[in-house]
C-alpha cells in the first residue's frame, strides 16, 4: 500500500475503470469514482496487482460498486503491532 499514489487509476478485473486514488491508508485506498456516486473505500484485500500507475482489483468494476464501500472502515486505519516491545524499559 505504501507504493500507491494519489491520482493512479483503479480498474476492475474486467478492464473497466473504477476511478482514481484520492488517498492511501494503511488498510484501504479512497477512490474517487466518475460513474458511481461518491467515493469508495477499497480495502487492500481487493487489490490483485499493480502495474505502473494502475491498480488492478480482483473483482469487476460493477462488483466494486456493489460492495458497500461507500462507508469508511469502522476500524481506525492505523498499523497494528501485536509484537511485544522488547526495547521498552519498565
Amino acid at each position: 500500500m505504501l507504493d500507491l499514489q494519489p491520482g493512479w487509476a483503479v480498474v476492475g478485473n474486467d478492464g473497466r475503470r473504477v476511478g482514481d486514488i484520492r488517498h492511501v491508508g494503511q488498510n484501504y485506498m479512497l477512490v474517487s469514482t466518475a460513474l458511481m456516486s461518491g467515493d469508495l473505500h477499497v480495502p487492500a484485500s481487493a487489490i490483485a496487482n499493480v502495474d505502473r500507475d494502475v491498480v488492478h482489483l480482483n473483482l469487476s468494476a460493477r462488483e466494486a460498486g456493489l460492495m458497500g464501500w461507500e462507508q469508511p472502515p469502522r476500524d481506525e486505519d492505523a498499523p497494528t503491532n501485536n509484537e511485544p516491545d522488547l526495547h521498552r524499559h519498565v
